[in-house]
């Protein structure tokens, strides 16, 4: 979405349809180009989520390849103090992948402009950013924080590519005591819902309400199994075969019909096998 292309006078933002306003991104203080962001509040109803509060975070699009979340966050905290930054490729809802991992255990990051969602602290910084005007630009790469390009960009990325093994080990070490620690939270969880699910002695099964606006979790593979166990003893213990007249008559003639179809099937094998066979005296 292109901002239009009206003159606005100085010191005055630029608001586009959608309710985007436009940020010039400039990479240097004497760099002639200029790169436009947009910027909105991030205002979803249906993302509830800690992670993006309405209030505080702002959504921005077009950040260019060469705007790490570092980058971005140094850009935005004139505005305010910055919480934390999300880059990503696509817009949607906030995704927890599990652990975090590290720098070097992480995929290669796809190249090329991305949208961002920048959490503050205060809610007026959103309010300040917005009021940002156009022809005021934001500048990327200044004295106290310079960005890396070209061959340095790439000098510094192989020398980054190296790992020190008493870093990788710490880091190895760290995330497998996380993972041990989830993993008998885990166990614990599941050992306190199968207690929960146990049957009294007359059959009863307690049943808790879990904490307000939380979301159902889905039933374990074992809970599944005791239920189904549960359903078919159940089903077991109802059903009184041949206690009518007439279940003991049907059953009969199921069985009568059976027959007649085996001996029906045996005649047609008996045919085809008398006419496969040939007369041969000599």
């Amino acid at each position: 979405m292109a901002p239009s292309k009206k003159k606005h006078a100085s010191g005055q933002t630029c608001v586009i349809p959608g309710g985007f306003t436009v940020l010039s991104l400039q990479f240097s203080p004497d760099s002639p180009a200029q790169h436009k962001l947009c910027v909105k509040e991030h205002k979803v109803r249906a993302e509830r989520s800690s992670h993006r509060p309405m209030d505080r975070t702002l959504f921005v699009l077009n950040i260019p390849p060469y705007c790490s979340e570092a980058v971005v966050k140094e850009l935005f905290s004139q505005f305010g103090a910055v919480q934390s930054v999300e880059l990503r490729d696509h817009p949607g809802a906030f995704q927890h992948s599990g652990p975090k991992l590290a720098t070097f255990f992480k995929p290669a990051e796809k190249k090329g402009f991305k949208v961002g969602y920048v959490i503050f602290q205060n809610s007026s910084s959103v309010s300040a950013a917005k009021s940002h005007p156009l022809d005021v630009p934001l500048v990327v790469s200044a004295g106290q924080h310079p960005v890396s390009t070209g061959v340095q960009k790439w000098i510094q990325q192989y020398r980054e590519s190296f790992i020190q093994p008493d870093k990788l080990q710490q880091t190895v070490d760290s995330f497998m005591q996380d993972y041990d620690k989830r993993k008998e939270e885990e166990v614990e969880r599941q050992k306190r819902e199968a207690e929960e699910q146990q049957e009294d002695e007359e059959g009863w099964v307690k049943v808790t309400r879990g904490n307000k606006g939380a979301k159902a979790r889905p039933h374990s593979e074992a809970a599944n199994q005791r239920t189904l166990q549960k359903e078919i003893v159940k089903k077991k213990r109802k059903e009184l075969m041949n206690f009518y007249t007439w279940q003991h008559k049907n059953t009969q003639k199921e069985h009568i019909a059976q027959l007649r179809k085996k001996f029906e099937e045996d005649k047609q094998k008996i045919a085809l096998l008398r006419a496969q066979r040939k007369f041969r005296p000599y």
